[in-house]
């Protein structure tokens, strides 16, 4: 029996009839040498501490609350396996534009609070949270747009690693998660994107945002479930979920 997936609840009969012949949802596993991607796990996404999410987002107005910290602690999990397994660890966060408005680029003009992000108040905003800290040597992307491969080195960082694939987890789901994944597969990587490990402040985004990308882009699976394909292929198979 198939377990409960975060899209059940907004899928109709009809859509199920037509992923099933349309035949998408294919699983593809991971390649020989992946990597995990933790993508904008920073105190602007998840705030300073855990509390409920309208109470974090009128500080952090991108902040997706309890979601994030839930997320935190699995992306953690995930990261003590990578590390024990020598599995390349990279993070993704974002650059601090300091109001320029070439480097702010269209974000300034779809959310109201943009100029927040220039207040002293919130200086921070953009490091990693705590808990999953990078260690010396494991690598921060900076990036201004959604996608962590857009205008960034991610690319070339991959080829000198030698990977051929991604465990991704972060949020936002719809946003930061969704771009970078696309992007991955138009680039030839296999993905999979540990969808309990992603979070997001909409939940409808964050479901119909995963549905979409196991569909045709990644493999969506739980972060327990990455974890034991990052361990079948450190013991030199390809994995599969």
């Amino acid at each position: 029996m198939t377990a409960p997936q975060p899209w059940d609840r907004y899928l109709t009969a009809r859509d199920h009839r037509v992923r099933e012949l349309a035949g998408l949802g294919r699983r593809q596993g991971l390649g020989r040498r992946p990597a995990l991607l933790v993508i904008d796990v920073t105190t602007n996404f998840c705030g300073e501490k855990r509390e409920p999410l309208l109470d974090s987002i009128r500080r952090w107005r991108n902040s997706c609350g309890e979601a994030a910290w839930d997320a935190v602690d699995r992306i953690a999990g995930l990261l003590a396996l990578a590390r024990t397994l020598e599995v390349p660890v990279l993070y993704s966060a974002g650059l601090d534009t300091g109001g320029n408005p070439v480097l702010s680029g269209r974000w300034r003009d779809k959310n109201s609070r943009r100029d927040e992000d220039s207040d002293p108040g919130r200086a921070g905003g953009h490091d990693i949270v705590a808990p999953i800290a990078p260690r010396p040597g494991e690598i921060v992307v900076r990036k201004t747009k959604p996608s962590v491969f857009h205008g960034t080195p991610l690319a070339s960082f991959l080829v000198d690693l030698g990977v051929d694939s991604l465990v991704v987890c972060g949020g936002s789901t719809s946003g930061c998660v969704r771009a970078t994944v696309v992007d991955a597969f138009s680039a030839n990587y296999r993905v999979t994107v540990a969808g309990d490990a992603c979070f997001d402040r909409f939940d409808a985004s964050h479901a119909m945002t995963l549905f979409d990308l196991d569909q045709k882009y990644a493999d969506v699976t739980t972060a327990a479930r990455a974890g034991e394909a990052l361990q079948s292929v450190h013991g030199g198979a390809p994995a599969d979920d």
